[in-house]
């Protein structure tokens, strides 16, 4: 079977869509540093709607050290195939990214581009351990990338490195600097990666350091988007419906967002006509992810297992679950949320439900409910010691951490397998389960780190949660009744 390229999207299927504009004419106005899944499935998918309308948002797409992304898109014209995973798969070409280059040996084009005064954002999805950050969030100068780059400046590896010395150039030419986009899940990404970026110029040049702190632009950001692997039934699917091969499609959910704090030092597309929010308070929809979408998540996970469930979307076949769901994000999360933030908070949760109901997307119940000790504390108990503290009936919000208990004992039951930071510590006190509500509760309440004193000390708390664990003890669907 032909392969993509600009030569054969004549031979594409009729129904997949492909660029809406002059890939030729288009200039190169952005580089991203990794180019993973995630990124060509979000960023790219959004520079490619820029596009179309019109001006200079093609990206060169940079790996600092590895070469399979570059060897794989560069044979066909650096074009890929999405797919849009719903009831219907839907398939798109995506042409935004007209330049890939990778390691060592493309380092001199990447600093080049990066000094380009027509490059004017830049953007990254390297991970956490991509920023060389020491756990308080500042630079880890004793990290070996950092390091060499304190000593080699002019020939950086790291991430901060490249940016330091692309800025530098442009520094020296008098040329305005390029808005830096971390699309990290980071607490506070911006912020660090400013701060980052500021102290390894400090290293080389209190002036450069003090031009980076006074003109360049580190906004926050918030980014969502299912993205599963590629895999080898993704390459053959593609094949088949769209009519070429394709050597690394991708895939996620038809939902995407992206959250920018509008704050820039540079030209930037119209960002708000392609479905970007920009916002001066990105924690707001931060806090709007974790609540309304984490923590209902966890809810499904554990609710949905102990009811025999595999995946998210089964569980929301159930009507009951389904509806307990709405009425926790509804009722119990949403009050808990800034109204003044201007999200439209119903439309958010419709959003999120219609996610959770996708049949296209098989994510499964096991995964989410990995490491509860390590999430519930983040995704549930603020919106509870919120509720408790306005006076407000936590009995929704209780069965969640109660379901979570059970599952933990049923893993201690069978012998199966807990993933958890805790597992051990856990298992034993789920061994040690008698179907006592308040004894049994009482065990998991001597995990002091996981639950806080506010919590444990509660009685109101405490009463719903050993209501709710009651409750589970004749099943998942008396409980969602009796709630």
């Amino acid at each position: 079977m032909p392969t993509l390229s600009i030569t054969n999207l004549p031979l594409l299927r009729a129904d997949v869509a492909r660029p809406a504009y002059d890939r030729d004419a288009a200039g190169i106005g952005v580089v991203h540093f990794g180019p993973g899944a995630f990124f060509r499935a979000h960023q790219a998918f959004f520079f490619d709607e820029a596009l179309a309308k019109g001006g200079n948002w093609a990206i060169c797409a940079a790996a600092l050290r590895s070469t399979e992304v570059r060897d794989a898109l560069r044979p066909q014209d650096n074009l890929y195939i999405l797919a849009e995973l719903e009831r219907e798969t839907r398939y798109r070409v995506i042409g935004s990214i007209k330049e890939t280059l990778a390691g060592p040996g493309d380092r001199a084009a990447l600093l080049d581009r990066l000094a380009n005064p027509d490059t004017v954002i830049v953007t990254m999805t390297v991970t956490e351990k991509g920023y060389c950050l020491k756990g308080d969030g500042s630079l880890d100068f004793d990290h070996a990338d950092i390091a060499h780059d304190v000593a080699n400046p002019l020939h950086p590896v790291s991430l901060i490195g490249h940016l330091v010395e692309g800025l530098r150039r442009r520094f020296k030419a008098g040329t305005a600097p390029f808005t830096v986009i971390s699309c990290d899940n980071l607490v506070d990404n911006g912020h660090k990666l400013g701060r980052a970026v500021a102290a390894l110029a400090e290293r080389q040049d209190a002036g450069l350091a003090a031009w980076v702190r006074e003109h360049v632009a580190f906004p926050r950001t918030m980014v969502d988007s299912i993205t599963p692997a590629t895999d080898d039934a993704l390459r053959v699917r593609v094949a088949s419906e769209a009519g070429l091969s394709d050597n690394w499609p991708i895939q996620r959910e038809r939902f995407t967002q992206w959250v920018i704090e509008d704050k820039f030092c540079n030209i930037r597309p119209d960002f708000a006509s392609i479905g970007v929010t920009l916002t001066t308070d990105v924690s707001a929809y931060d806090r709007a992810k974790l609540r309304l979408l984490n923590g209902p998540h966890s809810t499904l996970a554990y609710l949905g297992s102990l009811a025999g469930y595999e995946t998210v979307a089964e569980a929301m076949a159930d009507a009951d679950l389904a509806g307990f769901v709405r009425r926790l994000m509804l009722e119990d999360i949403r009050p808990t949320l800034n109204q003044e933030a201007g999200i439209d908070y119903p439309a958010y949760i419709d959003a999120i439900l219609a996610r959770f109901a996708n049949p296209g997307i098989r994510h499964l119940l096991s995964q989410i409910a990995w490491d509860g000790s390590a999430k519930l504390p983040f995704r549930l108990f603020g919106t509870i010691r919120e509720r408790l503290a306005a006076g407000a009936p936590v009995d929704h919000l209780a069965l969640p951490v109660a379901a979570w208990m059970r599952f933990v004992r049923a893993k201690a039951a069978d012998g199966t397998k807990l993933t958890d930071p805790l597992a051990e510590a856990l298992l034993t006190i789920g061994r040690a389960c008698t179907n006592d509500a308040h004894r049994d509760v009482s065990g998991f309440f001597t995990l002091d780190q996981v639950f806080p004193p506010a919590l444990t000390g509660d009685a109101a708390f405490r009463a719903a949660l050993e209501r709710a664990y009651a409750l589970l003890g004749g099943g998942v669907k008396a409980a969602l009744q009796g709630i």
